[in-house]
């Protein structure tokens, strides 16, 4: 049975805390919140931006963010030039690299033409774009918390005149003090599972533990002793290459299937220690 009894489980998600939170305690875990990530609004790039895509001036948008697409619309909203953007919007070829940010398009009433198979991953969206054609068309690419070097360089080779966007910005919480508690927990075996959703949370975790001077430690923990779940193969790859290898990926990448997955990773583990 799917459980999570007496398991201390830290979570490094930070607007969807309460959520998880709640999953990990019907389960019969505790959860330790421990948020690692914020997300900063750059505000000063959007009323240029809007005025841009209302003018139509480009051809092409590739969306790869819910956050980016929800803050691009709210500002829009906010300025009572949300369904000349939505228009604009409908008159672009529109790719999304995820379900998540088709799921906030739909929202508007917007479809994308282009859409990824799993994983998701950057390969799937170069993929499926090759169906457009980009040769000297304006592409509006909007990026998570930071720029994809990796996608932005393939369209400009194609010919596109890429125009990159982050309507946010990725930067440690400013409140650090849950995610030092974790670090010192995690270190000293005080705690049996941490559930990574995004690639960044690993990061920040790592240069925060840099900076208290116990990294190898804490990577000595987590790779020894303390369950890693990693929400997808984007997030567990940047894991390994950073010397951490997960423990548990779920087959679907998103966060609730995470925590399933973990509770049936330690069900199963349970099980064969009693055999």
């Amino acid at each position: 049975m799917r459980t999570l009894e007496g398991r201390r489980v830290a979570l490094l998600e930070g607007r969807k805390s309460g959520e998880l939170a709640s999953l990990v305690t019907r389960l019969g875990g505790t959860a330790i919140s421990a948020p690692a990530v914020r997300e900063i609004a750059r505000p000063d790039d959007f009323d240029p931006l809007l005025r841009r895509i209302i003018s139509g001036e480009f051809s092409v948008a590739v969306i790869q963010t819910a956050a980016g697409i929800a803050s691009l619309c709210q500002e829009a909203d906010a300025r009572g030039r949300l369904e000349e953007v939505r228009e604009a919007l409908r008159n672009m070829a529109l790719a999304c690299r995820g379900p998540k940010p088709l799921a906030t398009l739909r929202q508007h009433g917007l479809t994308a033409r282009i859409t990824t198979a799993k994983p998701h991953t950057t390969d799937e969206l170069l993929e499926g774009l090759l169906s457009v054609d980009v040769a000297d068309g304006s592409v509006l690419v909007l990026h998570y918390g930071e720029r994809n070097d990796a996608l932005a360089a393939a369209l400009t080779a194609r010919g596109a005149r890429v125009e990159d966007v982050c309507l946010y910005e990725w930067a440690l919480p400013e409140d650090i003090a849950p995610l030092k508690a974790f670090i010192d927990d995690a270190v000293h075996r005080r705690v049996d599972a941490v559930l990574f959703t995004s690639q960044i949370q690993f990061r920040h975790l790592v240069e925060l533990a840099r900076e208290m001077g116990c990294l190898a430690p804490l990577m000595q923990a987590l790779g020894r002793d303390v369950i890693v779940g990693a929400v997808g193969p984007v997030c567990a790859s940047v894991l390994r290459q950073g010397g951490l290898v997960p423990d548990v990926i779920p087959a679907l990448p998103n966060s609730v299937s995470l925590v399933n997955a973990v509770a049936d990773y330690f069900a199963l583990t349970d099980n064969a220690g009693k055999e």
